[in-house]
């Protein structure tokens, strides 16, 4: 049985207190760690928005919202009622010095707890915010600063964004969020590599042959359709979510996993990927954008239509060749996409071993492919090693492919919590292993840029792709051209 213990009496403060985040998932989350006895009697949850509720009405409507959200089998009308009276709301505009007394008035009623401000709202609003809670004398050694995704949307604008907090928070108060690495299947790459003494003399150029990882949905830009326009797949899931996860695979083993020693060895894999010229970008990276098609039978419109922009050159697609230069990965491409409107929602690591050196079963039917260790992240979190056996039987060997599989749910007689339930709780306790340094941060947007920079300045368009399949022809040459494919097999 898996056990936890209750954190500190804190209060959550959250800016963006009605929005789209707050109600998927913050606010799920923290009510599983209220059903599960993490949050002490006293923590508030203190929602900030300019919409037009009080208290009482917010109470109400995340009543209604938190239904939607939760699984049924995880309501509990008592702990409901419990986890919503710990719901305040204050109405305030960020940018607004006069709209601040009411949040200031409530937080001085018991200032010697921890405060965890999470910015659930547009990056630009990031720096107005922290000067604001200085300027109120609402920010003390205690206090945390969450920052949502995405921090700028080019390097300089993310230094920007990161001096103006930094000018009022701690570098360790400053907590940015990605929630891929609060995922239990993220969290344990780290396991398998470094606790597995079988896999680490084999995790290098001499055995791996390549890396492929993958991050699909199957979900269109639906209401951030405004939002998307001005971000697109590369900024929106590449620099943040994919590289995070290409640092867990290829970095060093830290001599211990804690604070900042994981931070350091993750910034080392950014600062040795090759750097993309515009000859690099325009041969190793693919743009897409996702046209009308049919998805689980249901057809559904393009995205320049759900965008409502019939210019748009906003990729919805991405993939690309990456190299990390240092002695273990030396010439081991790692192949990276994502897509939205895709064939199926699903995200996977794909460690490919080299082939055997010599074939030793002269002969014999079937063929021996290739080893690989396929971890899967989602939807169903596990882990899968293709290897061959001989087939049971008389009359010769007949080699066939088979598979050890491991799914956490059947092997631990657990649900996998959600990635945020993990990391709200380590705002808390004050761990930002989990978290992204402000100098990965700009080390990604500082490898990314060029490619940005190509494709604004080619008149070439996305290519185009019908929605519910796996995305652009173009991304399957990409691979192919080195003589290897995707991985498309059965997951865990």
């Amino acid at each position: 049985m898996s056990t936890t213990s209750p954190v500190a009496p804190c209060d959550f403060v959250v800016f963006g207190g009605t929005g789209d985040l707050t109600v998927r998932k913050l606010l799920p989350a923290l009510y599983l760690r209220d059903r599960d006895d993490q949050l002490p009697t006293d923590t508030r949850i203190i929602a900030v928005s300019r919409s037009g509720l009080d208290t009482a009405g917010y109470r109400d409507k995340m009543r209604g919202e938190l239904g939607r959200f939760v699984a049924t089998e995880s309501l509990d009308e008592a702990v409901l009622d419990r986890f919503l009276r710990r719901l305040e709301f204050v109405y305030l505009d960020a940018t607004d010095h006069s709209t601040w007394e009411p949040l200031t008035t409530l937080l001085q009623e018991d200032a010697d707890r921890i405060r965890v401000y999470y910015l659930a709202c547009a990056p630009r609003l990031f720096g107005p915010i922290s000067e604001n809670l200085a300027a109120h004398g609402l920010v003390d050694r205690s206090s945390r600063v969450v920052l949502e995704k995405p921090i700028g949307h080019d390097l300089a604008s993310a230094r920007e964004i990161n001096d103006a907090v930094g000018q009022v928070f701690e570098e360790s108060q400053i907590f940015r969020i990605d929630h891929y690495l609060g995922k239990e299947s993220v969290q344990n790459l780290l396991v398998t590599r470094f606790a597995n003494s079988v896999l680490e003399p084999l995790w290098n150029s001499t055995c791996i042959d390549h890396v492929q990882i993958t991050v699909s949905e199957e979900l269109g830009v639906g209401a951030r359709g405004e939002y998307y326009d001005t971000s697109g797949a590369l900024r929106d899931m590449i620099q943040n979510h994919l590289l995070q996860v290409l640092c867990l695979v290829a970095m060093e083993p830290p001599t211990y996993v804690d604070r900042e020693s994981v931070r350091d060895e993750k910034l080392k894999v950014l600062q040795a990927l090759k750097p993309m010229t515009t000859e690099d970008a325009e041969r190793d990276a693919v743009a897409g954008q996702y046209g009308p098609g049919l998805v689980n039978g249901a057809a559904v419109p393009g995205y320049k239509e759900e965008a409502n922009n019939p210019d748009s050159r906003t990729e919805t697609f991405v993939a690309l060749k990456a190299e990390v230069r240092n002695w273990r990965w030396a010439g081991v491409p790692f192949y990276l996409r994502t897509g939205k409107r895709m064939e199926r929602r699903h995200s996977e690591v794909v460690i490919a071993f080299k082939p055997v050196p010599h074939p030793m079963f002269p002969g014999s039917q079937g063929t021996s492919e290739p080893n690989r260790l396929v971890i899967q992240l989602q939807p169903k979190e596990g882990m899968r090693l293709h290897m061959t056996a001989k087939e049971p039987g008389p009359g010769g060997i007949r080699l066939r492919p088979v598979s050890l599989d491991l799914n956490y749910t059947e092997a631990f007689q657990l649900p996998s919590p959600d990635a945020y339930e993990r990391l709200l709780m380590d705002v808390v306790r004050g761990n930002p292993t989990l978290f992204m340094r402000r100098d990965e941060v700009e080390a990604a947007w500082t490898w990314v840029e060029p490619i940005l920079n190509s494709w604004a300045g080619s008149e070439r368009a996305p290519r185009r792709y019908p929605a519910g399949t796996d995305g652009p022809s173009d991304a399957a040459t990409l691979i192919e051209r080195d003589g290897r494919t995707w991985n498309e097999g059965a997951h865990p």
